[in-house]
């Protein structure tokens, strides 16, 4: 380990003397996001190339990096909002992207996460967008609400993500047991794949929209995005505050052409205490800025839902210090 510190303090010994130097006065910065089929990975995509500005560049106003002088940031793969909570915790991952149930249960080993040590360092940089539960039918299977899953072969998702925890809770409020079904837990892509090779009839997903796995597989397979009764919805935003009324636009994804009723939650980008508050201050400063939004909303329809109006809303966990400092500064914060 003092081998690896010494090599990003120093610089790799094999490079040129001014490169070394360069290589000295660069910041790492990774943010932990999920799986390639769903909206964290492009807009963690966004994120990391925005804010990043390593040595060696033109300046912002000649056209190069108009992100946080010095940091280079990249936007890694993962299983989702729990295994990054978990990440973020153990040092794994400088930052991370997890939904906002998920990090306050981990933060204060509650909910999903009682009786496993309290994740108590956790901070939040930011809330980004609201993160929809979508459940997918086959468009030949008989399942036009939740009791019809029942005798169904259904994919609760991964271990480690966020949409299995979601899952769980919806299908207890609605009264359906794992026994009832065949459950698999395969990521939306997987998912997606075994629907349309018929060894699947439903999977639950959640996440920005649209979800490209989810429109890949529209485009080539009839599905049905199935709404969630009243009754499970009151239940679940009484209980948990977490959740509230949403629903997926009529014609987000071909062959659906109503609105249809969901839950959502909020997608935060996290990280620790301990992140220096320099540094999380630039970093939310630069994530806020013309440029960023400019990316966001180009790169991805679910970037431009991310608004500095919503950033310090339905936050469950501290802010960082950096990051609170920064949205006092903005007028964002009283």
């Amino acid at each position: 380990m003092a081998g690896a510190v010494a090599a990003l303090t120093l610089g790799p010994a094999w490079l040129p003397g001014e490169a070394r130097a360069q290589a000295a006065d660069v910041t790492y910065f990774r943010i932990a996001n999920g799986s390639t089929a769903g909206t964290y990975y492009p807009i963690g995509g966004i994120i990391a190339s925005a804010i990043s500005n390593p040595p060696g560049g033109a300046p912002c106003a000649d056209g190069g990096a108009c992100g946080v002088p010095g940091l280079l940031a990249t936007a890694v793969a993962s299983a989702g909002s729990v295994a990054n909570v978990e990440a973020v915790g153990s040092g794994r991952a400088e930052s991370g992207f997890a939904q906002a149930d998920v990090a306050y249960w981990a933060q204060t080993a509650t909910g999903d996460f009682a009786g496993l040590p309290a994740i108590a360092d956790l901070r939040a940089i930011a809330k980004l967008y609201p993160e929809a539960l979508h459940i997918v039918a086959r468009g030949d299977a008989p399942i036009r609400s939740l009791s019809d899953l029942r005798g169904m072969r259904v994919s609760l998702d991964e271990p480690g993500s966020g949409t299995l925890v979601d899952a769980r809770l919806v299908l207890d409020a609605a009264g359906i047991a794992d026994d009832e079904m065949t459950v698999l837990h395969l990521p939306a892509a997987r998912a997606a794949q075994a629907m349309q090779a018929g060894e699947l009839d439903a999977f639950f997903f959640v996440g920005g929209y649209p979800a490209p796995a989810i429109s890949q597989l529209a485009g080539q397979s009839p599905v049905r995005l199935i709404a969630l009764d009243d009754a499970v919805m009151d239940r679940l935003t009484k209980e948990r505050s977490f959740f509230t009324r949403d629903s997926l636009p009529a014609g987000t994804y071909r062959g659906n052409p109503d609105d249809i009723a969901t839950l959502s939650v909020g997608a935060l980008w996290i990280t620790r205490a301990d992140q220096p508050e320099e540094l999380i201050h630039a970093i939310t400063r630069v994530l806020w800025n013309d440029n960023t939004l400019r990316q966001l909303g180009y790169g991805h329809r679910i970037g431009r839902r991310i608004r500095p109006e919503n950033a310090v809303t339905g936050i469950p966990i501290p802010l960082h210090p950096g990051a609170e400092r920064y949205y006092r500064e903005a007028g964002l914060l009283r």
